[in-house]
Parts: structure tokens; C-alpha cells; sequence
């Protein structure tokens, strides 16, 4: 029979890894327009699953669409600004 044996100093030996790390967390900030823009569309396209769409619900999905494409549009516009020597963007 095999002894049972906690695993915690395995767990803890990667704690440090666990937590995200500051550049992650500033990604993490850049992406949070496009995330909740996202978010938006997928809660105006899941309303009209078990109905048929009605003209209000058509144009809440199209302005949530456009919303979130914008927010990509400006995500990628600052990180190619961002990664062009000089600031020229």
C-alpha cells in the first residue's frame, strides 16, 4: 500500500509562476475595450436564440458588431503606433 502524500511543496514550488505577471496584466488592460465589446455582441446575439430576431434586436447586434470591431481597429492602430521607432503612427 503506498503512503498518501500531499503534494504541496510541488504546488508551492511554482507559486511564483502562478500569478500573471506585469506585462501580462498591462495586455490584459489594453485588451479590456475589444474584451467587453465582445462580450457586448455575444449578450445581444445569445438574447435572440430562442426567438426570431425583431428589428430592435437586429440593430442592437449590428451597433454591438461595429462596436467591436472598432475596439479591435483601435487596439491594433496603438500597438502598431506603439511598435513604430520614433512614435510615428
Amino acid at each position: 500500500m503506498d503512503p498518501i502524500v500531499t503534494v504541496q511543496d510541488a504546488v508551492t514550488a511554482f507559486a511564483d509562476f502562478i500569478e500573471p505577471t506585469n506585462a501580462e496584466l498591462d495586455a490584459i488592460d489594453r485588451e479590456m475595450p475589444v474584451i467587453l465589446a465582445d462580450v457586448d455582441l455575444l449578450d445581444a446575439q445569445i438574447t435572440t436564440l430562442d426567438r426570431v430576431p425583431t428589428e430592435f434586436d437586429e440593430r442592437r447586434i449590428r451597433r454591438a458588431r461595429r462596436r467591436a470591431l472598432a475596439a479591435r481597429v483601435a487596439m491594433i492602430n496603438q500597438t502598431a503606433g506603439a511598435s513604430l521607432a520614433g512614435g510615428a503612427a
